[in-house]
C-alpha cells in the first residue's frame, strides 16, 4: 500500500485512457503526457500502459508501506526522500516507511510516478484512468486526498529482484537507485518557446485572412485557466470571415476550437466527445505530450505540416518508444542476471 500524506496538485491515477466509448458520450481521458507515462512504467518493470500517478506542478507526499520499485518521468519537480534528491528517469528502490516528497518545479508541468505492479484500482470500461467530471475510474473517481491508501499490484519478477538487490547494496538508506538511466530519452525537451506541428482544421477556410496568417505566424501563451480538458491560449484574436454556425461534430485530442470570443482552445486528454465551435487547426498527436508539459505562462507557436508529416512523426515516436522499451528490458535483465 501507498499512503497519501499530502495530495499535491491535481494528483490522480491515470493510464492510457478508455477509448472506444465516445459514441456513448464517454471521454477517452488518460494521461496528458502518454510518452512520460510509458517511460516511467517501463523503468518500473510494468507494461507501458499500466496505471500510475499524474501530478501537476506540485507533487504529492507518498508514504510507502512496503519496499517498492518506482520510477519518475516527465516534469522535474525536485523529488526527494529524507532530504536526498531522487533521480528522474531510472529505477529507484524505495524502502518501507520512506516518504517521497516534491519541491519546486525545475522543468515541465506534469510528473508521472510509476510503481512496480501498477496502481491496482478497479477498471471502469477497460481503464483505471480517473475522469473527475463523471466521478469514474481511478481512486474513487476523484483526485487523491490526504489519508488515501493506494493498492499496488504484484511487481514483475525483474522488478522484485532489482528492488531486493538495490536495497541490499545500500542497507539503511531510504532508497537506492540503479546505476543506469534513460535521461536523454526520458520526458520532453522543453524550450523557452515550444513549436507545435499543426495541420489545418476542417473549418480553417472559415476564418478571415488575417486570422489564418496570425495562427501560424504569431505566438500564443498558455492561460492559467487551462486544465486537462483543454488549454486556453492567449494571443491574437481569431475571427470568422462571416458569421456562420456549425452543428456539433466529433472532436479529437489536439483539435483547436475557436469560440466566439476569438481565443483558441487546444483540446487535451479530458476533452468533450463533440463540439460546435469551428476548428482552425489540428495538432500532431506526436506533439501532444510536449504540450502537456507546458505550464501556464508558457509560449508556443504553430508550424504548419501536412497530414502525412504528422503521421510520420507519430510512427517515428512509436518506433523510438519500442526501441527504448527493448533497451530497458535488456538493462533490467542485466541487473537481475
Amino acid at each position: 500500500m501507498i499512503r497519501v500524506e499530502q495530495p499535491g496538485l491535481q494528483t490522480s491515477v491515470q493510464d492510457l485512457g478508455r477509448p472506444g466509448f465516445q459514441q456513448y458520450g464517454v471521454v477517452a481521458g488518460g494521461a496528458m503526457d502518454t510518452v512520460s507515462l510509458r517511460i516511467a512504467n517501463m523503468l518500473a518493470g510494468n507494461a507501458p500502459g499500466s496505471a500510475a500517478l499524474e501530478a501537476a506542478i506540485a507533487g504529492p507526499a507518498l508514504l510507502f508501506e512496503e519496499d517498492r520499485l518506482i520510477a519518475l518521468a516527465g516534469a522535474d519537480l525536485s523529488a526527494e526522500i529524507d532530504g536526498m534528491r531522487v533521480p528522474m528517469c531510472r529505477p529507484v528502490a524505495v524502502r518501507k516507511g520512506s516518504v517521497l516528497r516534491f519541491g519546486r518545479p525545475v522543468s515541465g508541468c506534469r510528473v508521472y510516478i510509476a510503481v512496480a505492479g501498477g496502481i491496482d484500482v478497479p477498471e471502469v470500461m477497460n481503464s483505471r484512468s480517473t475522469y473527475m467530471k463523471a466521478g469514474i475510474g481511478g481512486f474513487r473517481g476523484r483526485l487523491l486526498q490526504k489519508g488515501d491508501r493506494l493498492p499496488a499490484g504484484t511487481p514483475s519478477e525483474a522488478a522484485a529482484s532489482i528492488t531486493e538487490r538495490l536495497l541490499a547494496e545500500r542497507a539503511g538508506d531510504p532508497f537506492s537507485e540503479a546505476r543506469w538511466s534513460v535521461a536523454e530519452e526520458c520526458g520532453t525537451s522543453l524550450k523557452k518557446e515550444a513549436v507545435v506541428r499543426m495541420m489545418r482544421g476542417p473549418q480553417y477556410g472559415w476564418f478571415d485572412e488575417a486570422s489564418r496568417s496570425s495562427f501560424f505566424d504569431e505566438a500564443f501563451e498558455v492561460s492559467s485557466e487551462s486544465d486537462r480538458m483543454g488549454y486556453r491560449l492567449k494571443g491574437p484574436s481569431l475571427k470568422l470571415s462571416e458569421p456562420r454556425e456549425l452543428l456539433s461534430e466529433g472532436v479529437v485530442p489536439g483539435s483547436v476550437q475557436v469560440p466566439s470570443g476569438g481565443s483558441p482552445i487546444l483540446l487535451m486528454a479530458d476533452r468533450q466527445t463533440t463540439g460546435g465551435y469551428p476548428k482552425i487547426g489540428q495538432a500532431a498527436t506526436a506533439d501532444l505530450p510536449m504540450v502537456a508539459q507546458l505550464p501556464p505562462g508558457a509560449r508556443l507557436r504553430f508550424r504548419e505540416v501536412s497530414v502525412a508529416e504528422a503521421q510520420e512523426a507519430l510512427v517515428r515516436q512509436a518506433k523510438e518508444l519500442a526501441e527504448l522499451r527493448a533497451a530497458i528490458d535488456l538493462k533490467m535483465k542485466g541487473v537481475t542476471s
